[in-house]
């Protein structure tokens, strides 16, 4: 008999291991030709790598070998003695450059608008993003205003946002950290307004992007010390900041094509350190840096060179010109910088003022005229007296300030805020009034009753002066200003009230303004005690601000 032929062996099917997923779905064999396999060319199919990422921790977590682990066969098992690597080894993936933009919808659109219309890009959100005030867990953000949290727990906490790549030096100097905490928390800290942004970051931030790297180390030495009054590690890192500061003004000014150039750099950079010695212990050092603010654009102008070409050089000028005058409100110093830069007929508020024009060139006259006060000696001169002291009270009864925008209601509540401290001051420097004074009383009320309404809807910026001025001028036999619905409020614990939320939203030395109004606290009571209330000093000649409070404010800033 014929031997029965052998059994044929049973054919595998081969895999293709780079099939597409058309095929690979179909469970069908992939001829793998480029760019389309035939079955997807002959179908007009879309021709796909079939592609699965797989993770070795579902496989170990299902029991089972990942990949090639191991010996792996179809339908056997592993061979005895054969060792299985449990190592897998992956390459990894090519690391790309990648930057990674900090904003939201509407800053990237604007950006897209600018670049579509040939228009230069803001540097900062706009300031009508449409945040209000209880955006955020009732907190104003992104240019604006830090309410109902403290602002430094939550930048120390979350850490934060690099800014735009608009200051390449900042790489090479270090400490960028310092200036996004600038842009970010002490640019809102110094305007009053809610739809506006402030001028230290729409006309310093864009003179910043070509300025030298000393005027940004000026800038992260303020930072530094702003940040470090609730955060005492960045102490060291800001004096170390001022003292490079220092060292290379002092290069700059023994230049003298420096000073009289008409970039701005040396102003700028004065103004820093102004505000860095306001922040840090508001002591007579600020005095130093404003005297040779005053020299330098003394100077300048000696040289025809107007501040009105370089919106730099115009802030600055005001903003020492402006601390000037506030500053000798408690102090009756000398000025400094005359009455040269403001103008009687300018109505308009000023943003980071917070007041107009006008009302600072009457508050300049107000100081002058009290300083003939004690010169008066005929009956003609009292008579000259009275009438200028008539003629500006009546002009500042009558004032109006105006605002850009209508709708701005915070800024022009803080415009009139200050219009009603300045009446304060004039009836007490001119005419002798005292905190028992029954005007003085009722517009101490009124000052203080506003600042209340602020303190409940979180706008505590740029107050500081109408602040001190009620303060100072507090009835101590008094201190009951209003009562609501059986609840007194008292004048002294609404205002160290004040001076606690102060401490977390302005860019100024609050705690040196809390120490005078409490000395003038603690004179009034002393001389309560003695039954004295200091009758003599109108005697002497000095009336009761004179008295109580000019002796203990020398170097205060309140602006």
């Amino acid at each position: 008999m014929p031997s029965e032929a052998a059994p044929q062996a049973k054919k595998t099917k081969s895999r293709s291991h780079h099939g597409c997923s058309n095929c690979r779905k179909s469970r069908l064999k992939c001829d793998e030709r480029k760019p389309a396999c035939t079955r997807c060319w002959q179908k007009d199919l879309p021709c796909t790598p079939d592609t699965t990422l797989k993770w070795e921790s579902d496989f170990h977590s299902r029991g089972l070998a990942f990949g090639r682990a191991g010996v792996w066969s179809k339908g056997s098992s592993p061979r005895s003695g054969r060792t299985v690597d449990r190592n897998v080894y992956c390459a990894y993936p090519a690391i790309q450059s990648w930057s990674f933009l900090d904003g939201d919808y509407a800053t990237l659109k604007r950006l897209y608008e600018a670049d579509q219309l040939g228009t230069e890009p803001y540097l900062l959100p706009a300031s009508n993003a449409g945040l209000g005030y209880h955006d955020l867990g009732g907190s104003l953000m992104a240019g604006r205003r830090v309410l109902d949290f403290d602002p430094i727990d939550r930048f120390a906490t979350q850490g934060p946002q690099r800014s735009l790549a608009l200051f390449p030096e900042l790489d090479s100097l270090g400490h960028s950290l310092f200036f996004d905490y600038y842009i970010k928390h002490i640019c809102p800290r110094t305007i009053s307004s809610l739809k506006s942004q402030s001028p230290f970051a729409t006309v310093l931030l864009p003179y910043c992007s070509t300025a030298s790297p000393t005027v940004l180390k000026a800038i992260q030495a303020l930072a530094a010390c702003h940040w470090s009054q609730t955060n005492s590690t960045h102490q060291a890192v800001s004096l170390r900041l001022k003292n490079q500061v220092l060292n290379e003004l002092r290069h700059l000014i023994n230049n003298p094509a420096s000073v009289i150039s008409a970039d701005p750099e040396v102003l700028v950079i004065i103004m820093m350190l102004c505000l860095y010695e306001i922040v840090d212990h508001c002591d007579k050092r600020w005095i130093v840096h404003m005297q040779g603010a005053k020299d330098i654009i003394r100077l300048r102008r000696h040289r025809l060179i107007s501040s009105t070409a370089h919106p730099v050089s115009s802030f600055a000028e005001r903003f020492f010109a402006f601390q000037d005058v506030m500053g000798r409100t408690a102090c009756a110093k000398a000025d400094l910088f005359g009455p040269s830069y403001w103008r009687e007929n300018d109505h308009r508020i000023d943003e980071w003022m917070g007041c107009s024009p006008e009302l600072v060139s009457l508050l300049f006259s107000i100081m002058d005229l009290s300083k003939t006060r004690r010169e008066l000696i005929s009956d003609s001169d009292h008579v000259t007296f009275n009438i200028k002291a008539s003629i500006l009270n009546q002009r500042l009864g009558s004032l109006v300030q105006e605002t850009d925008d209508a709708e701005d209601e915070a800024l022009r509540a803080v415009a009139e805020l200050k219009q009603l401290a300045c009446r304060v001051y004039l009836h007490c420097a001119l005419y002798n009034a005292r905190p028992s004074t029954p005007l003085i009383k009722a517009h101490v009320r009124k000052i203080l009753k506003t600042v209340s309404q602020f303190l409940d809807q979180g706008l505590v910026v740029n107050v500081t002066w109408p602040v001190f001025v009620a303060a100072v001028a507090l009835d101590p036999l008094d201190d009951e200003v209003w009562s609501d619905e059986g609840t007194p409020t008292y004048g002294r614990t609404l205002v160290l009230q004040t001076l606690d939320v102060m401490t977390k939203s302005s860019v100024s030395s609050v705690s040196r303004t809390r120490r005078v109004i409490e000395k003038v606290w603690q004179a009034r009571d002393f001389d309560l005690l003695k039954a004295s209330d200091k009758g003599g000093s109108c005697a002497l000649g000095y009336n009761d601000w004179e008295w109580y409070v000019v002796p203990v404010s020398d170097a205060l800033s309140l602006a």
